[in-house]
C-alpha cells in the first residue's frame, strides 16, 4: 500500500463516488509558474504548482520527512523545496536532494504524495483516488463561435446546495428579482421531464421571464435545459429570445448562454463554486461585463442558500417538503443517494 492509499484510509473513508471522481481545486490562471498554491478538498490539504513546462501538479501539502506544509516552501529549478529541512522534490514528486547529506542519493520512498491532475475548461482538476470517469463534457468549450469566461470563486457552505440551487429556476423571481425574474409577476413553472442520460441527469426546457437575462442587459424569454453531470458538476444551456421590440434586432434564434458549474467541497459545510460561461451572441460582452453579472447573481444566491438548514443536504426525500416544480432537485438528491454519496449529506 502506498502513502496515498494509506492516507485515503487513515483520515476518513471517502465513498468511491467522490474519491474516484475528478474535482476542481483551482482555476488554471490561479496557478502560475514558480508559485505554490494551497488548497483543500474534502478536508485534505493540498499544494498546487506549475513547472516551467506548463504542467500542473497537485500533491498532498505534506513533506514525507517530518510532515511540514510544502506550500510554505518555495520552488527552485522546477523543484519544490520543503520549508523545514530543504528537501527538494522534482516534478515526479521524488526527493532529489537532502541538503543535510548532499552527497547521498535520497531513498526511493522519499517521495511527495502526488495525485492525478488534468486541466480542462479553465480549471485544475484532481482525483484523490483512481478516476472512474472522464471529466464531464462541456460541449461549447471547443466551439469557436462561443466566447468563454471563467468566473468566481464563490464561497458557499454546501456545494450540493449550490448545485441544487443552480438547477432550480423557481427561485429566480425572489432571489434575483429584477435580474432573472419578476417578484410581482413570477412565472408559473409548467411540467417538465427529467431523465438519466449517459450517467447524468438531464431535463427538458423550462421557460422563464428575465428582465436582465444575459450580459447584454436585455429582457428575454429564457428556456433552460439542465444537466447534473456529476455530484458536484452541473450545466445548463439557455436559449434566449429578446422580448423588447425595440431591441429585438439584436437577437438571433440561435442565441445561447451556457454555464458549466463546479463545486469544490472543502469540508462538509464549506465549498468553493467556480463556473465557466459560454455565449454565442453578438455583440459579445466583455469579460468584465460577464463577470459583473455572475458576481451579482452568485452573491444573491449564497446570501440565501447559506441560510438553509441543515447545511449538509438531506438525500432522504422525507426530510424536506417537495413540490412537483422541484422535480430535478428531487431527482438530484435521489441520484446522490443511489451513488452512495454520504460526505456532506444527511
Amino acid at each position: 500500500m502506498n502513502c496515498r492509499e494509506q492516507l485515503n484510509q487513515q483520515d476518513f473513508t471517502l465513498e468511491p463516488a467522490l474519491l474516484n471522481d475528478w474535482h476542481v481545486v483551482a482555476a488554471s490562471d490561479e496557478v502560475t509558474e514558480g508559485k505554490l498554491i494551497p488548497s483543500t478538498l474534502f478536508e485534505r490539504d493540498l499544494v498546487i504548482w506549475r513547472d516551467s513546462g506548463g504542467q500542473a501538479h497537485v500533491w498532498e501539502d505534506l513533506c514525507i520527512h517530518r510532515g511540514a506544509r510544502l506550500s510554505k516552501g518555495f520552488i527552485a529549478s522546477d523543484r519544490v523545496v520543503c520549508p523545514y529541512h530543504g528537501w527538494n522534490y522534482d516534478g515526479t514528486a521524488q526527493c532529489r536532494l537532502i541538503p543535510a547529506s548532499p552527497g547521498e542519493t535520497p531513498m526511493k520512498k522519499a517521495k511527495a504524495i502526488s495525485h492525478h491532475v488534468q486541466e480542462a475548461y479553465g480549471f485544475i482538476w484532481t482525483s484523490l483516488g483512481e478516476p472512474e470517469h472522464d471529466i464531464p463534457d462541456f460541449p461549447e468549450w471547443n466551439d469557436d463561435s462561443y466566447k468563454k469566461v471563467v468566473c468566481g470563486p464563490y464561497r458557499f457552505k454546501s456545494g450540493y446546495r449550490a448545485v441544487e440551487n443552480f438547477i432550480d429556476p423557481t427561485h429566480f423571481p425572489f432571489v434575483h428579482a429584477g435580474v432573472n425574474g419578476l417578484m410581482d409577476d413570477p412565472d408559473p413553472i409548467g411540467a417538465y421531464d427529467v431523465w438519466e442520460e449517459n450517467g447524468a441527469l438531464a431535463s427538458s426546457e423550462v421557460q422563464v421571464t428575465q428582465p436582465y437575462g444575459d450580459p447584454r442587459n436585455v429582457p428575454v424569454t429564457a428556456f433552460y435545459a439542465y444537466k447534473c453531470l456529476r455530484p458536484l458538476v452541473a450545466y445548463f444551456k439557455k436559449r434566449v429570445l429578446i422580448t423588447d421590440p425595440d431591441r429585438a434586432h439584436e437577437g438571433n434564434p440561435n442565441d445561447r448562454f451556457c454555464t458549466y458549474l463546479t463545486a469544490q467541497q472543502v469540508s462538509e459545510t464549506e465549498s468553493i463554486v467556480r463556473i465557466c460561461c459560454a455565449m454565442n451572441f453578438n455583440p459579445m460582452p466583455t469579460d468584465d461585463e460577464v463577470r459583473q453579472r455572475q458576481d451579482l447573481v452568485y452573491a444573491q444566491d449564497s446570501d440565501i442558500v447559506d441560510t438553509q438548514r441543515p447545511e449538509r443536504i438531506p438525500t432522504d426525500l422525507r426530510q424536506e417538503l417537495h413540490h412537483r416544480t422541484d422535480l430535478l432537485g428531487m431527482k438530484y438528491r435521489s441520484w446522490l443517494q443511489k451513488m452512495g454519496v454520504q460526505y456532506g449529506t444527511v
